[in-house]
């Protein structure tokens, strides 16, 4: 693989701490790179100097001559006085652009609903980000790095960001960097993690699930002190490893190792208990939506109908999540389950004892509390029951969700975004709702608090109701899922997977497919471009069962009965080998530990051992990963 650029010795200090110190990393032909860390860790900052957008304070950056960098920044702004096609393509004319299967790609991926000639200045931000990201991806670059590139794509714009990284590059080449909070974008595109914590870099094989793994093996080799993480930690790979088999057989660990780690952890939820608890607190009846229309004004004097004849009827402790495009009417179900909003014909039914919350997403339950402390807020609550009949304290509550002694003492406007959107649910927990509607709660929150966010989910006792394009929180913390579509409500049984087959279905039936720009008027229509062969080879290697449908034709053949019978005799004999040096890593670990410290020579011989059964057991997981692919 061909180096492409790599830093030394990166030092940052901007005066309130150091950021990085001595950080030595690298980027080759292949490398997929998925970067996490909490708020603040200095994902972004190390990002930044990879990419030549920041100084370190110390230390080098190097580049393979002629090695192209595009770079996708939180806050990329575009230039004034242009227009769409213009920040996103530059000076090239339209037949050029048109004619270029990436830019068609991206254009008609990123920004379908978009007039090419409306100046990016009328554009809302969630549309400027879209033609930011779109910039990046036209460009034909051997490095690209992005920053929080999901932010304001929904669940389908995700799934096809996920399908152009993977499809990009042909072969074994280019590099991608992502910084990012969505872990179901970190499986699909990432083949390696760096986590950055206090100054320095962790490397580990593998997306977000292999991560959690290396994870909780490292914490209970090293008797980390960290206890409640390690067992979240646990609970996290739990849940990954009892999920889609699409998720659990991609990345690159060892399964046995995975299946002894979880072996005693329960499921994420006992949903008998929250049923019952739900069901005592709120009774038969939560909220039922019963032929329910809506209708708004539209600009020609007449109305525009969002929902049409929805019925729905919520049990009490159901976990429940909901799908849809922007605009669809996501937002007006959920007004109509807390009451804000009258039904234009039909009726809502809401039970006697239903008490319902909404976690917004503009904090506008933090607003009365701007100019007090953290922990003058929390003391005028009590404390919450949870499904197993266990209390949480304001105070305990805090510590789960990552808040420090030190910033109970903080006033809540001096707060980060992702303090404040913690907070602001510790808030909404507090005020004990037995019915909790949670639009977009994943903004400004990193990996780790996601996971203590969804602990805290699985034993709250009530009716949950999430609507997010985290496609990752969304499968994790509901059992059910609806789509909002074409005026009705749609239930999912096959989950996302389902509703994104469903909408790449419309958007292939609809008028104007592919185009950039595609509304009335517009002149700018370009053809739906074809799938790029590399992408369609890695959509039939995924084993997702919609992208195995989108191309059919590239499924290879089934194997006979006999072939099936041999690979699966070679699949068990891979198997047995695994556990076999897994068995014999442990013992020359544990003979490492007992080995008197001054004998060199012997502790040298130990760890050579121990790195050629690791050596042999990565190349048994590249083959068992293959043989068990032939087999799908």
């Amino acid at each position: 693989m061909a180096h492409l650029l790599g830093a030394q010795n990166l030092h940052l200090d901007f005066g309130t701490g150091v950021i990085l110190d001595d950080i030595t990393v690298g980027l080759e032909d292949g490398d997929r790179i998925g970067i996490v860390g909490a708020n603040g860790a200095g994902k972004s900052s190390l990002m930044a100097i990879l990419a030549g957008r920041l100084k370190p304070h110390g230390g080098i950056v190097t580049a393979t001559r002629g090695t192209s960098i595009g770079y996708l920044d939180q806050s990329d702004a575009l230039p004034d006085g242009v227009t769409v096609a213009k920040a996103i393509v530059g000076d090239a004319d339209e037949h050029e652009w048109a004619s270029d299967p990436r830019v068609r790609d991206v254009m008609a991926g990123l920004v379908p609903d978009l007039d090419a000639d409306a100046p990016v200045s009328t554009l809302s931000g969630g549309q400027q980000r879209r033609v930011a990201l779109a910039r990046v991806l036209v460009g034909d670059h051997d490095v690209v790095f992005l920053d929080e590139p999901t932010n304001h794509l929904d669940v389908e714009g995700v799934a096809w960001l996920a399908d152009h990284v993977n499809g990009r590059w042909a072969g074994n080449r280019g590099a991608l960097a992502v910084v990012t909070h969505d872990r179901w974008f970190l499986d699909a595109v990432t083949t390696r993690t760096w986590e950055v914590h206090d100054a320095t870099v962790d490397p580990y094989d593998g997306g977000y699930a292999a991560y959690v793994l290396s994870r909780v093996e490292r914490d209970r080799i090293a008797a980390a002190t960290e206890q409640k993480r390690q067992n979240l930690m646990r609970k996290e790979l739990a849940w990954l490893r009892r999920g889609a088999p699409a998720r659990t057989s991609k990345p690159k660990f060892r399964i046995d190792a995975a299946n002894e780690l979880i072996a005693d952890v329960p499921p994420v939820r006992d949903k008998i208990q929250l049923a019952r608890m739900a069901a005592s607190r709120l009774g038969k009846d939560v909220v039922n939506l019963i032929r329910c229309s809506v209708s708004y004004p539209s600009p020609d004097g007449g109305t525009r109908e969002v929902l049409h004849e929805v019925e729905w009827n919520i049990g009490p402790g159901e976990r429940t999540g909901i799908l849809g495009e922007n605009g669809a009417g996501k937002s007006t179900l959920l007004k109509l389950i807390t009451g804000e909003i009258e039904p234009t014909s039909g009726r809502v039914k809401t039970g006697m004892t239903v008490k319902v919350a909404k976690l917004s997403q503009n904090l506008d339950e933090l607003a009365e509390f701007e100019g007090e402390r953290v922990q003058a807020v929390v003391k005028q609550f009590s404390s919450i029951e949870l499904s197993d009949g266990s209390e949480l304290s304001p105070t305990q509550l805090l510590e789960r969700l990552g808040f420090t002694s030190a910033q109970l003492k903080t006033p809540v406007g001096r707060l980060s975004g992702g303090q404040k959107r913690r907070l602001q649910l510790l808030v909404v927990l507090l005020g004990e709702p037995n019915v909790l509607v949670l639009d977009e709660p994943t903004n400004d929150l990193d990996t780790d608090v996601l996971a203590a966010l969804e602990d805290l989910l699985d034993s709250w006792p009530g009716t949950l109701i999430v609507v997010s394009h985290d496609r990752y929180l969304m499968e994790r913390v509901t059992d059910q899922q609806y789509a909002v579509m074409d005026g009705g409500l749609r239930h999912l049984p096959g989950g996302v997977d389902e509703y994104v087959r469903l909408s790449r279905e419309r958007r292939a039936k609809a008028d104007g497919i592919g185009t950039f720009g595609g509304r009335a008027g517009n002149s700018h229509v370009v053809e739906a471009p074809a799938e790029p062969e590399a992408r369609q080879r890695q959509r039939t290697r995924s084993g997702s069962a919609a992208d195995a449908a989108a191309a059919p034709a590239l499924k290879e053949p089934a194997l006979s009965g006999a072939e099936r019978r041999v690979v699966e005799k070679e699949v068990a004999s891979v198997e047995r080998r695994l556990a076999k040096i897994a068995r014999e890593r442990a013992e020359a670990t544990d003979k490492m530990h007992d080995t008197d410290p001054s004998d060199f020579e012997a502790l040298t011989k130990l760890g050579d051992r121990v790195n050629a059964l690791a050596a042999e057991a990565d190349e048994l997981e590249m083959k068992w990963l293959e043989l068990t692919a032939s087999l799908e």
